[in-house]
């Protein structure tokens, strides 16, 4: 299936661009707290994408194998779920 992902992309943009600001940053020794502020946007810039990328997964190939009657597919499925759920919560 094919997704809009262009919110998930502009999201991973502005990311690596702050991330590339923050480098500089820490490169050129700017004030800790400024550099810490930019860090914590790009950790929510990232975490957005993640959520986004999380409900369209589950709207759309995690429901179609849950309507399946392939039960390898459905345990699959939801191994994957929680694995990147349990990532996420590290």
């Amino acid at each position: 299936m094919k997704h809009d992902r262009t919110k998930v992309l502009i999201n991973f943009k502005k990311a690596k661009s702050l991330l590339e600001k923050i480098i500089e940053m820490t490169e050129k020794d700017k004030y800790c707290i400024d550099i810490m502020q930019q860090n914590l946007a790009v950790i929510g810039l990232l975490r957005s994408a993640h959520q986004m990328l999380m409900e369209d997964h589950l709207k759309t190939c995690f429901s179609s194998a849950c309507d399946s009657k392939n039960q390898a597919k459905k345990k699959k499925m939801i191994e994957e779920i929680l694995k990147v759920s349990n990532m996420f919560n590290r």
